[in-house]
């Protein structure tokens, strides 16, 4: 692992919409795993806040939480005293989250999270930052980002097969961040 003994990751996970109804308890998972681990988790809050069980799990297993959201964001009274730094700007909140990334993650979750992780990323330079991707490709939720990691992104970014990975359960999730900020 890195150097820094609490690694930062931008996780970014969603339970609306359709699609897989197991999403709430893989965050829920996710979220205890990430924090037992001593992760420090950054979530966007874009208007609503769409990870409220992966933050709600992680600090039960006492970990720390920053909401990056903006001015009109208003936390649900039971997250009430979870840190939230205010950036109106939804460009400068990716970029944001970016600069405080070490990892980025994705969970399954509706397109919309999955495009937003994908600005972040590029925000933060994509493949030029060095900043690794760890997709949990339950369900395959991500098989199409697989697709197009192997076939797209392998022919414009170096090392794209280090920085996108890939896992099929949760329970290896922290394994592949884990490497992921070895990388580092």
């Amino acid at each position: 692992m890195a150097a820094d003994a609490t690694p930062t990751l931008a996780v970014f996970a969603s339970d609306k919409g359709p699609g897989d109804a197991e999403r709430a308890s893989l965050m829920s998972d996710a979220g205890t795993i990430l924090a037992r681990h001593g992760a420090r988790i950054v979530c966007l809050a874009d208007g609503a806040l769409e990870a409220i069980p992966l933050i709600t799990a992680a600090r039960a297993a006492g970990g720390d939480v920053l909401i990056l959201a903006d001015d009109g964001f208003a936390a649900p009274p039971a997250l009430a005293d979870v840190a939230v730094e205010r950036i109106d700007d939804p460009e400068a909140r990716l970029r944001r989250m970016g600069e405080l990334a070490q990892v980025f993650v994705g969970l399954p979750g509706s397109l919309a999270s999955t495009a937003t992780l994908y600005r972040a990323w590029v925000c933060a330079g994509a493949g030029a930052s060095r900043k690794p991707v760890v997709l949990l490709n339950r369900n395959r939720a991500f098989e199409a980002m697989r697709g197009m990691a192997a076939d797209i992104l392998s022919h414009s970014v170096p090392h794209s097969d280090r920085l996108v990975t890939f896992t099929d359960n949760v329970e290896d999730l922290w394994n592949k961040v884990s490497w992921a900020l070895s990388l580092r």
